[in-house]
């Protein structure tokens, strides 16, 4: 079940559908990390301060416009939700327009309108009837992440959809991209239509839009060796000491002159633990000291 990424509600008119967006397609690519060769760690990227050359945890960045490279002015979040923004919970329908007459080049990613509830049920199907009878598209306004958008309203399979449309400022104007003056026969004319035809389909399915780049690169890595996983190195602070051990007595023993030959390092002995049968050593030292205490009371022979 695709996740929601927006909750609010179809203004049209004086019809309001409560509705959930979800993503209308899927990344399959394959992605990679960067990692360190030599061992195999992943290499991040981390938000370092340019002037401090440290690390900036998020509590610590802001927001800003940069006006040259040594002047930012600061936008707080305050500011930005003082600003008018009255689609920031709504998807407000302000036309309806033939398909046809939307330039694709305007129209970027979709999503999926989910009814929001029950209550929605019946308006959502409304607004679907009445755009498929129509054979319209629905123009609207909304706002996500604190900036007001513009985008079309479809149906597909009776179900909303909503793409996301640049606004017309956002377009470059292709005329200095127009190649020189030139002039085509329509002889090559009829020609290129000839080869349309024989390349023709009724739909986008079939082998030749499988994404096949992507299977090479799943084959690609199943085909690798997986790599060994070194085995946990002995302690070095272990091994140090030993080494600092065996050379002090070797050293100890050059010192008074005797055979410098391997050192032997025994462990330390543990120390025994306290156990309640102690209590009887007691009660014989008592019995010492009182066999003491009479044999000094005894008189002396003359």
């Amino acid at each position: 079940m695709p996740r929601t990424i927006w909750s609010g509600a179809i203004s049209f008119g004086l019809v309001t559908v409560p509705i959930n967006v979800v993503g209308a397609a899927e990344d399959h690519s394959i992605h990679f990390h960067q990692y360190h060769v030599t061992d195999q760690g992943r290499v991040r990227y981390r938000k370092v301060c340019e002037l401090e050359d440290r690390e900036v945890p998020q509590d610590e960045i802001g927001k800003g416009y940069e006006l040259t490279r040594t002047q930012v002015i600061p936008i707080t979040d305050e500011d930005l939700s003082n600003l008018p923004l009255p689609t920031a919970k709504a998807i407000e329908i302000d036309a309806f327009v033939p398909l046809e007459s939307v330039d694709p080049i305007r129209i970027a990613d979709g999503y999926y309108l989910q009814p929001a509830g029950q209550v929605a049920a019946k308006p959502y199907k409304l607004l679907v009837k009445a755009l498929s009878r129509s054979s319209k598209v629905a123009v609207a306004k909304y706002a996500w992440s604190g900036r007001e958008r513009l985008g079309l309203l479809r149906v597909r399979d009776d179900v909303l959809v909503l793409h996301a449309m640049r606004w017309p400022d956002e377009i470059r104007d292709p005329t200095e991209l127009l190649p020189p003056p030139t002039e085509v026969s329509e002889a090559e004319i009829e020609g290129a239509l000839a080869l349309m035809d024989t390349m023709t389909m009724d739909e986008l399915q079939g082998p030749e839009f499988e994404d096949r780049y992507t299977e090479a690169i799943a084959q690609l890595i199943e085909a690798k060796p997986l790599p060994e996983t070194p085995e946990p190195e002995e302690p070095a602070a272990v091994l140090d000491l030993m080494a600092a051990l065996q050379e002090s007595v070797s050293r100890g023993k050059a010192s008074r002159g005797e055979s410098t030959g391997p050192a032997e390092v025994h462990q330390l002995p543990q120390p025994m633990k306290a156990t309640a049968k102690k209590q009887p050593a007691k009660k014989t030292a008592a019995k010492k000291s009182a066999t003491k205490k009479t044999a000094s009371r005894r008189p002396r022979s003359a």
